[in-house]
């Protein structure tokens, strides 16, 4: 299926999607490739996800595209062919690809593309105490993924008491040897004195945005992971270096987990160095 210039068309959907940088690395590898494909941005507000899954994506014959905040759980009831077992263990999915026949396949490369990034920066989560602020659709695949890799504890908090509990309760349920708590709140972080701290909610995106810890819970040693990368330097991530902590945004995170989707959707090899260098060139305006 293509556009009828003749041009493959993949996208990424979300309420918003302006921030995002998919575009770029995505692009990049098509470029590399040779091949007559385009990624798009579709800003699909919440009224209009049903007609995104029944109509654009065969009006526009797309051939795959990305799922971000806020759909990535909602986006599972729309899927009727394969379904990877990491979409059923998190009840959240990131990739789709349009089959041939015109059904929609689903997969998650959130928590690989999470894990793949904390490796190459040396960071290991095995016996560490990992507390991470948000339990929603990005922060399920990143936690299964923390649980998949023998953290000494993992402690879960979100706003919304019922999704701490939720994403609790799938810990336990696929991870039962793990020791996973789910945080009253965020003043236990202070005497927790984890290891590794994970940003997963979009708080920092706005400059208006709240910092959602205090410094002094920060102390050297602790490493502070934004799932963020626009902007590269959140609130959180200032306030992290200031306090002497290793830090990260999430911009290899976004990488890592775009390279197994181009992957999931064309069967070709991720030409990851190339699709980096566009992802750093495109941060390098933004300074």
């Amino acid at each position: 299926m293509t556009t009828t210039s003749g041009k493959e068309l993949y996208g990424l959907i979300g309420y918003p999607v302006s921030h995002s940088y998919s575009a770029f690395m995505h692009n990049a590898a098509f470029a590399h490739y040779g091949m007559n494909a385009e990624y798009q941005l579709f800003e699909v507000p919440p009224e209009g996800l049903d007609d995104f899954f029944k109509k654009t994506i065969f009006e526009k014959h797309l051939k795959g595209f990305n799922v971000t905040v806020p759909y990535k759980e909602r986006a599972i009831a729309h899927l009727n062919a394969s379904i990877s077992p990491v979409v059923n263990m998190n009840k959240a999915v990131n990739t789709v690809r349009v089959e041939t026949d015109g059904t929609l396949s689903g997969s998650n490369t959130d928590g690989l593309g999470f894990l793949r990034d904390l490796t190459e920066r040396g960071v290991k989560i095995g016996g560490k105490i990992v507390f991470m602020i948000g339990a929603g659709g990005g922060a399920k695949a990143v936690a299964t993924a923390i649980a998949s890799s023998g953290p000494a504890k993992l402690l879960i908090f979100d706003i919304d008491p019922a999704k701490t509990d939720g994403l609790y309760q799938r810990i336990k349920k696929f991870f039962p040897n793990i020791v996973v708590e789910a945080a009253g709140s965020l003043e236990s972080l202070g005497a927790m004195h984890p290891d590794i701290l994970i940003n997963a909610t979009p708080v920092g995106m706005k400059e208006s945005d709240p910092v959602l810890i205090k410094k002094e819970w920060l102390r050297p040693g602790l490493f502070v992971y934004d799932l963020i990368y626009n902007p590269a330097q959140t609130r959180l991530l200032k306030m992290a270096k200031e306090a002497g902590c290793r830090s990260a945004n999430g911009l290899g995170m976004l990488l890592y987990q775009g390279a197994l989707a181009f992957e999931y959707w064309t069967g070709k090899s991720a030409p990851v160095d190339v699709m980096r260098r566009a992802l750093e060139e495109k941060m390098g305006e933004g300074r």
